[in-house]
């Protein structure tokens, strides 16, 4: 069983820059890599990065690559998203996820992630 808490969102506005938080507890040694996603009412779940957990790669959407960073600090067991520039189109809940699978390109899909947070929301204001 691994366990995923996602934390850090809030309301910000346009321009400025938020990170948000990943705590992974219980079996971490079952999770090799740990993705982002956002979600907004009425529209599919898009896929935002994935972080390779013990090397560090990173694979982004092209549609954020440059603008949002996934990172991870392995002793502490947490999982990072650095967003800059953020713009109103950002405003989305965010949710993180465990996944048994490493390679990246192939973790784009939902259904390669076994545990989810319940996520954290983002509202950008104008």
């Amino acid at each position: 069983q691994v366990q995923v808490t996602e934390s850090g969102g809030g309301l910000v506005r346009a321009g400025d820059s938020l990170r948000l938080s990943c705590a992974v507890s219980g079996r971490t040694e079952d999770v090799f890599s740990m993705g982002w996603f956002r979600q907004t009412p009425g529209k599919e779940r898009e896929f935002v990065g994935v972080i390779a957990w013990n090397t560090g790669m990173t694979y982004y959407s092209d549609s954020v690559k440059g603008r949002f960073t996934v990172s991870r600090e392995k002793a502490k067991s947490e999982v990072y998203l650095q967003v800059d520039k953020l713009k109103d189109e950002d405003t989305a809940v965010y949710n993180c996820a465990g996944s048994k699978l490493t390679r990246l390109t192939e973790l784009t899909e939902t259904h390669r992630y076994e545990y989810w947070g319940q996520g954290t929301k983002v509202t950008v204001s104008e």
